[in-house]
């Protein structure tokens, strides 16, 4: 496993903490992304994690939609709870999704996740965990109403986080060199997450191992190594091809394909 490759918890969506720490250990995956939303005692599974000796690249959080302020509190209060594990586990970063925004305008749906942050980023612990935000696909605007790399930037630049770039999000878009060299000469771009598609797919997420579609893998990873990236490359699998194919065969081969193009292009 390389040393900058991890697997999220997500990739075992259906997992829940135990069965995702026996799948880690059977397969020897010594770096991985924590999910808020599959463990149960978050402070003693995190414990577990940093007793089992794992990595952590990422602890991921679900969001909260932003035109009900009435989940506004329970955000803030998840956020810190979140810093609570990255600081026993050692994470390297927390990261977010920033939740619906309903039929908000694009400004108005910014300028209340900048809201709903604000309070929290003044209660953080001084030891450098960066926040990071996720961009998600179009189609999953329930979750999120950031919907490409540049737009993430963007935000995480005007409100002092930092940016998750979602390769199956953002392949596509146009300059997309020129935003990743941005996001990281700025040191915005904190944590890559890197899964691969099928072209002609008509839902998601129904995301491919890395090798299995046609994302220029390659490509991508090797601009944000030419801009000086650093940071972990976190496999992230979902969808009806992971679980068919099932997570003891699709993760050891995301984890082999993802270590041999990370060698590839980092040399």
């Amino acid at each position: 496993m390389h040393p900058r490759v991890s697997v999220s918890a997500i990739s075992s969506f259906r997992l829940r903490f135990d069965e995702c720490l026996a799948l880690w250990q059977r397969h020897g995956i010594t770096h991985v992304g924590l999910a808020f939303r599959q463990m149960d005692d978050h402070v003693a599974e995190a414990a577990r994690v940093r007793d089992a000796g794992l990595t952590v690249s990422s602890v991921l959080l679900p969001g909260t939609p932003l035109h009900d302020r009435s989940g506004w509190a329970a955000q803030r209060d998840q956020i810190l709870l979140g810093y609570e594990v990255a600081a026993i586990t050692g994470a390297a970063t927390v990261a977010t999704v920033t939740g619906g925004a309903g039929s908000m305008a694009w400004e108005a749906a910014a300028d209340a996740f900048a809201e709903l942050l604000e309070p929290v980023l003044g209660q953080l612990p001084a030891v450098h965990v960066p926040v990071v935000v996720e961009h998600t696909h179009a189609l999953r605007a329930d979750i999120g109403f950031l919907h490409t790399l540049r737009d993430t930037v963007d935000l995480a630049e005007r409100i002092g986080i930092g940016a998750l770039l979602e390769v199956n999000a953002c392949w596509t878009e146009r300059d997309l060199a020129a935003t990743i060299a941005r996001g990281v000469a700025n040191r915005t771009i904190g944590l890559v997450q890197v899964s691969d598609y099928v072209i002609g797919t008509k839902k998601t997420p129904d995301r491919a191992v890395p090798g299995d579609g046609e994302l220029p893998l390659a490509r991508i990873l090797g601009q944000l190594e030419d801009a000086g990236y650093d940071g972990w490359y976190e496999i992230e699998l979902v969808g009806p091809r992971i679980d068919d194919e099932g997570y003891d065969r699709a993760i050891p081969r995301a984890v082999a394909t993802t270590t041999a193009l990370v060698e590839r292009v980092s040399r």
